[in-house]
């Protein structure tokens, strides 16, 4: 790995892994990089009793940081709250001495229930994906980070029948292979609503 290079920190979370069909596989397709750590936050914290120090310096040695999830009641899964919770603490993620984390990206890799067009002002929910996840925007200008549009699967729970699953996977890895080449326009990924339709356009080449 090159010292240009960016690492990627992918902290997973789901509680019900064995009825997943796309985050277990998705988490599954992010091993293998030399420059992506994956995480596994509910094997490692079965008990929810999370190491902050260890945490907190697996933060500090990664430059892009993914939530790994899927979508609950417009929020995250508990654990995943657990652990911004207790490890983005006063004087390490904010505060006038908590800079441990300026100058990293935040991306959300996560599957969605409803459907794309439900995740819109005239939809169901009323709001587009990047709005119900704005308070993990909110954090990450808090601590000084970048937020990356959402890479989303809607529609998840009918993917696999439909035939979505493999693409998805496949852009899933063409994200961590543009990363490690530094082909992956941050800029232009930091203002769009959502990545998946605009990888040709984030992606340099």
């Amino acid at each position: 790995m090159s010292a240009s290079q960016k690492k990627v920190l992918i902290l997973f979370a789901h509680p019900l892994q064995h009825r997943s069909e796309i985050n277990v596989p998705l988490f599954n397709a992010s091993k293998g990089f030399d420059h992506v750590t994956t995480v596994d936050l509910y094997a490692e914290y079965p008990n929810f009793r999370i190491d902050i120090d260890k945490e907190q310096q697996r933060l500090r040695d990664h430059d892009v940081i993914v939530f790994m999830f899927p979508l609950y009641w417009y929020s995250t899964p508990s654990l995943l709250k657990e652990w911004q919770d207790l490890v983005l603490e006063y004087g390490f993620a904010f505060g006038s001495k908590g800079k441990a984390l300026e100058g990293k990206k935040l991306l959300c890799a996560l599957t969605v229930g409803g459907s794309e067009a439900s995740y819109c002002k005239d939809g169901f929910n009323h709001s587009g994906i990047r709005q119900v996840l704005q308070p993990l925007e909110l954090m990450t200008e808090l601590t000084g980070m970048a937020f990356l549009a959402p890479f989303a699967l809607f529609g998840a729970g009918t993917a696999t029948e439909e035939q979505r699953t493999i693409k998805h996977l496949q852009n899933w890895r063409r994200v961590l292979v543009a990363i490690a080449e530094n082909k992956f326009d941050y800029d232009v990924a930091s203002k769009l609503s959502e990545l998946n339709q605009s990888l040709d356009i984030v992606i340099t080449e």
